[in-house]
């Protein structure tokens, strides 16, 4: 081989090893999912361990294994490519829609995957992990009769609902029957009405989230100047 081949040559092993370094580094074996890159444990309590996982641009969650069920909102919109474990190329690339809720159950079927961020839009998704394989034998409340909650998901682990709200308006009072998580989607100020209590203003946050206790009262207004679209569910 001439000189001048050697150098091009160099150049284009050295070129394969300096591109995508980030995706590489997460390129190992495969791990539980409380121990993937980008998934960070934050809360856990007895029934739940919930992650707030938030992959950057150009970035990818590494290979990790599902063993249980879980519940996800998105909080963020980003394109995301998905590759199971011993499959020779990703799916295509799918849009996380900000706001959508999930259930996903893994009890039966575990799955080894990793998750890529194609887009330029951080993906950012709040989810709890059901800490037993079993129900815990909570029976949640309806909301059917008060209006501006809307169900959105019902199955053998938990119930949920969506609260959208614009300035100035409020929902009646419920009272939650089963412990559970709200997500904020769309954050602002909210004022919360428990009976025999002075009125309680708080200002939550785009992706926060919030373990609420079973047997709480409460109406809540939207005292703020923007949307608020809240998330939650009760456990069963």
């Amino acid at each position: 081989m001439s000189m001048r081949h050697l150098i091009t040559a160099l150049f284009a092993a050295l070129a394969c090893t300096l591109v995508h370094p980030a995706t590489a580094q997460n390129e190992g074996p495969s791990v539980p999912i409380m121990k993937a890159p980008y998934h960070l444990p934050v809360f856990k309590n007895e029934y739940v361990t919930l992650l707030n996982i938030y992959v950057p641009p150009g970035r990818n969650t590494g290979y990790h294994t599902h063993t249980g069920d879980s519940v996800s909102v998105n909080i963020e919109d980003a394109d995301m490519t998905n590759q199971d474990l011993g499959a020779p190329q990703p799916a295509p690339a799918q849009r996380s829609q900000r706001g959508r809720a999930n259930y996903a159950d893994y009890r039966k079927q575990p799955r080894t995957h990793k998750a890529s961020n194609v887009g330029s839009t951080s993906f950012h998704n709040v989810s709890f992990v059901f800490n037993s394989p079993q129900p815990a034998g909570f029976a949640p409340s309806s909301r059917a009769d008060v209006s501006g909650y809307v169900q959105i998901m019902d199955n053998e682990r938990v119930r949920g609902w969506r609260l959208v709200l614009e300035p100035g308006h409020a929902v009646a009072t419920i009272t939650q029957q089963a412990p559970g998580v709200r997500i904020v989607v769309d954050g602002g100020e909210i004022v919360e009405s428990v009976p025999g209590q002075p009125d309680r203003a708080m200002n939550p946050k785009l992706g926060e989230f919030y373990w609420q206790e079973r047997g709480a009262t409460r109406a809540v207004r939207n005292s703020g100047t923007t949307r608020i679209d809240l998330v939650e569910f009760e456990l069963k």
